[in-house]
C-alpha cells in the first residue's frame, strides 16, 4: 500500500479530531463519515477496536506505513524507558515531523515533500530522507537557494514555538536541542494502548 494521499477530513472525522491541523470542515461536521454518520452505532467497541484505532490515528498523525511503524515500536522496545513513549520520541524526531514543527513546513507531508526535493540540510548536509532520524544538538536548516520558497516562507510566519528546539529567524536555521519529554508532545495519542496491541 502507498502513502495514503486520500481526504484528510474524512480520515479527521474518521477519529473525531483535526490529526492534520486545523480544519474547517471538521468542525461542521464533526460526526463519522459515510451514509451512516449522524446515527451512530451504540454498539460498544471492542477492546481491540480501541486499540487499532489509536495506532491507526499516530500512524495517519505522523504519515507513517504500517511496516515502518512496526519498525519503530520494535526499536522502542529494545531502547531503555517507557515503550509508549520512546515510541513517540522516535517519531517526533524524525527529520520531516523536525521540519514541521520547526514551522518551516505548514504540514508533515509538505515537510516530507521539501526534504525528500533537498531543500533541508542537517549540520550543513543536505539529507533528503525524511524518516532520518535527529540527535540532540543537530542543527536543521533552510537550503540558501530555497529560502524564497513561498511555501516556506507563509509557514513560517504561522510558525509556533516548542521547547526542545530553538529556531533562529535570520539564518533560517533551527536547532533540535533535545528529544521531547511525553508532557511535552502535543499529540492526543493513548500510546499505551498501541503497546497493547502490538504486544498481543
Amino acid at each position: 500500500m502507498a502513502r495514503y494521499t486520500g481526504p484528510k477530513t474524512k480520515v479527521a472525522r474518521k477519529f473525531g479530531e483535526a490529526i492534520f491541523g486545523e480544519d474547517r470542515s471538521l468542525e461542521k461536521r464533526n460526526y463519522p463519515p459515510g451514509q451512516h454518520g449522524m446515527a451512530r452505532r451504540r454498539a460498544k467497541r471492542s477492546e481491540y477496536a480501541t486499540q487499532l484505532q489509536e495506532k491507526q490515528k499516530a500512524k495517519y498523525t505522523y504519515g507513517i506505513l504500517e511496516k515502518q511503524f512496526r519498525n519503530i515500536f520494535d526499536a522502542a522496545q529494545r531502547a531503555k524507558g517507557i515503550t509508549g513513549e520512546v515510541l513517540l520520541q522516535i517519531c517526533e524526531s524524525r527529520l520531516d515531523n523536525v521540519v514541521y514543527r520547526l514551522g518551516i513546513a505548514p504540514s508533515r507531508a509538505a515537510a516530507r515533500q521539501l526534504v525528500t526535493h533537498k531543500h533541508i540540510t542537517v549540520n550543513g548536509e543536505v539529507v533528503n530522507i525524511p524518516s532520518y532520524t535527529l540527535k540532540a544538538g543537530d542543527k536543521v536548516a533552510v537550503r540558501e537557494k530555497s529560502k524564497s520558497l513561498e511555501v516556506i516562507i507563509n509557514a513560517l510566519s504561522t510558525r509556533k514555538s516548542y521547547d526542545w528546539m530553538m529556531w533562529n529567524e535570520e539564518t533560517k536555521e533551527g536547532t533540535f536541542i533535545s528529544v521531547p519529554q511525553r508532557v511535552q508532545i502535543p499529540e492526543n495519542i493513548k500510546e499505551q494502548l498501541i503497546v497493547e496491541l502490538y504486544s498481543k
